[in-house]
């Protein structure tokens, strides 16, 4: 079984449907609202998980009521929490979402205990990194945190896979120590100071992270697909066309099945295909964790796609 180490954020979510976005200063009526599981780190554990992989979370949550039921979700998808902690001063990290008619949203998040990850509890984890095929992180997670993750398991050969979300400038330390990096245009561009509108502008940002020391860049394009970017060669890989009812999660969607496939050291293109597919399915469901397709469901819909 693909062995999985997400290192990030735990949130809960607070969703409210609405016709339309607000503008400043104004008050809409909307409706319906849910809350689930979310955070970068349980989208993309939660993801995996249902994708087969043996999935280790490390993350922080709060001693509060929505750190107990976070910690009971994951409980609930077989997500192991040996490596969960409680902050005594923090409360649970929160993201508050609004969710148009065409499935677009708008998200603030209130970190809370996330921004207490430390290098610590990532030490205190090094087992869990150790053991797994692949170690995937974001950058929800404080950035020493983070580097830490990442040094830790790239001096002991497992695979990195760093989705660098939200964008933010990355040092090159840290870059070089990274396998697989999955920006989405808008992050490549943070992160390299390029343009990466079109798929030709994004193939010279991918260009300049690989110079810069990542192993394999891989830029995601929404429902056009991504573009794989390895030393040798640049390849896209097709989306899928579905109607969208809700985008939150797509990203995390696409990293959490590409780190299973990894682990279970499909071909890369094939790998990337799994990894839209269920993106794809992902955004036909309302929420963000809890619309994460599983396996069944993946193989079924890339049969009838293909």
């Amino acid at each position: 079984m693909a062995k999985i180490t997400v290192v990030g954020s735990a949130n809960i979510d607070l969703v409210v449907r609405t016709p339309r976005m607000p503008v400043k200063g104004e008050t809409i009526l909307g409706g319906p609202f849910f809350s689930g599981p979310g955070g970068k780190g349980v989208n993309q554990a939660v993801g995996a998980a249902r994708l087969g992989g043996d999935v280790t979370m490390v993350a922080r949550l709060g001693q509060d009521q929505f750190g107990d039921t976070a910690a009971g979700n994951l409980r609930q998808e077989g997500i192991r929490l040996d490596c969960v902690y409680r902050s005594v001063d923090a409360h649970t990290g929160i993201a508050s979402i609004l969710v148009d008619s065409a499935g677009e949203n708008m998200i603030v998040v209130a970190s809370g205990a996330n921004a207490e990850l430390s290098p610590a509890d990532v030490e205190s984890s090094a087992d869990a990194i150790m053991a797994a095929d692949v170690i995937l992180v974001q950058l929800e997670s404080p950035m020493a945190t983070v580097q830490r993750a990442v040094e830790i398991a790239h001096q002991a050969g497992v695979t990195v896979l760093l989705n660098p979300a939200p964008g933010r400038p990355l040092a090159d330390a840290l870059l070089r120590q990274v396998d697989v990096l999955t920006p989405n245009q808008t992050e490549a561009q943070i992160i390299t100071g390029l343009v990466a509108g079109t798929p030709a502008e994004a193939e010279i940002a991918a260009r300049a992270l690989l110079k810069r020391g990542v192993g394999i860049v891989i830029i995601t394009l929404g429902a056009a697909g991504a573009l794989v970017v390895t030393a040798t060669r640049a390849e896209h890989v097709a989306g899928f066309t579905v109607d969208a009812v809700d985008t939150t999660g797509a990203g995390d969607a696409f990293n959490g099945a590409l780190a299973v496939a990894l682990s279970e050291r499909q071909p890369l293109a094939h790998a990337v295909t799994f990894a839209n597919a269920v993106a794809a399915l992902q955004v036909t469901r309302q929420g963000a964790a809890a619309a994460m397709p599983r396996r069944s469901e993946v193989e079924a819909f890339l049969l009838g796609a293909g």
